[in-house]
Formats: C-alpha cells, structure tokens, sequence
C-alpha cells in the first residue's frame, strides 16, 4: 500500500498496528523492514496504535506506552499515535504523570499524539481539555483531531475544533454514513461544506499533517489507486 500512496501523491503513510496479520508483523525486525520500505517508497511513516494512553481506572498506562515508542523508533516513524483512553470522567493530571508524560515525549523522536475514540472514555471535548490544560504548552505532546469519531461519541465537531485548536498536531479526515450501531467511515462527499467549514477551523500547516483515515473505492480491475489519488488531492485542497 505504500507504493498506492506515493503514486497518489501522498506524503506519508499511516501504519496502522490493529491491521496487522500476524503479531509477527509487529516484531521489532520486521517493522525496521517496512520502515525501509516505506522511506524507499519516498515516504514519511505515521504509527498508529489502538492501545490507550491512560487505562481504565485513568492512570497512565507506562507499559502500552514504552511499547508504542520503542515500536515506531524501530520504524522510524514521525508520528506515534495512541487512543486517549482514560474514565468518562477525564485521565490522571497529577505531577508525577506528566512529569513522567513529558519525559516519555521527550525521549522519542516521534511526535506523540493522542486521538479522540469512539468510546465516551476518552473521545470528549472535556477529556481533552482537561489534559491539555494541565501539561506546559512545550509538552511535546499533541492532539490527532479524527473529524469523524466526534459523531460516535454524541459531540458536535466544530465546537471540538473551535476549543481544542491549539493542541492539534494531525488530522484524521473522515466523514460518517449510517446511524446508531451501523455507522462506518466514509470520503467527505463533494460539496461538504460541514466538513470543508470544519478543516477550516483546524491548523493548515506543514506542520500538522493530514490524513485521509477512510475506504477508497477500487475500480474494475480491483485497483484503489484513482480514487486514493482523488481524494488525497481533494483533501490537500480544502
């Protein structure tokens, strides 16, 4: 897939852990091989992981995220990506968790980013906000914005946008089809001014990248690469 996204016209390419075959795959010599890969294929890597930076009971989960640094130094990735996790009620913000946090973020060349889930623990405005309201504005730790996961969770995007901003560090692009139970990500539709008016509303730089975090629809030879090549090009134009 790497190959389908440099010919697209991507920049970077998101390794998602989750999709794994094997647990093989997530063995330390076979991620520095796709790492190769990936760079050969004139790419940048993201590493995604569905493990939770703070567990259930809010506390910090250290071993989840030691493996998900050490996984994408072997990588080589620019991004390390985890699920915020935590309680309904928010994550631990005491000083010894980010102190510990911070230092973690410090010691990794990847940029740490934590994503809003489809889970009320941890896909809240307020989890965000309270996290983000405790750590230094220099944390090194930054927010995945996934403009999609919003709808599962009952928040309304925009308002997200508008109050968390400032602690964005990579966009997840995606819209949602369905209802209730049978709801699934989807390309934004032409003329989405709801979702054109929400990237508006999130950083545009270089330094926030964005990512198009939906199926592409394969053509009559079973191929994805003109639609991958269209809606990359139609996100890079929002």
């Amino acid at each position: 897939m790497g190959g389908v996204a440099a010919h697209a016209g991507a920049d970077g390419f998101e390794v998602r852990r989750e999709l794994f075959a094997t647990d093989g795959c997530a063995h330390l010599d076979a991620l520095a091989r796709l790492g190769d890969r990936i760079r050969a294929a004139g790419l940048w890597a993201v590493y995604s992981t569905p493990a939770t930076l703070f567990a259930d009971d809010g506390a910090l989960d250290r071993t989840a995220l030691s493996l998900a640094i050490d996984e994408a130094a072997v990588l080589q990735a620019r991004i390390v990506k985890l699920q915020l996790g935590g309680t309904e009620s928010g994550v631990a913000t005491d000083a010894a968790t980010l102190d510990w946090l911070m230092s973690a973020a410090s010691n990794t060349r990847a940029r740490l980013v934590v994503e809003n889930g489809q889970l009320r623990a941890g896909g809240t405005v307020r989890a965000f906000e309270t996290l983000f309201g405790a750590l230094p504005s220099q944390s090194g730790i930054a927010m995945t914005f996934d403009t999609g996961n919003w709808r599962w969770t009952g928040e309304d995007p925009l308002d997200a946008a508008r109050r968390l901003e400032p602690y964005v560090g990579y966009v997840h692009c995606k819209s949602v089809m369905g209802e209730g139970a049978r709801q699934f990500a989807a390309a934004p539709a032409d003329g989405d001014t709801r979702f054109a008016t929400l990237l508006a509303r999130l950083p545009g730089d270089v330094d926030v990248p964005r990512g198009n975090e939906h199926p592409f629809i394969a053509d009559s030879t079973g191929a994805f690469d003109a639609d991958a090549q269209r809606q990359i090009a139609r996100i890079a134009a929002f």
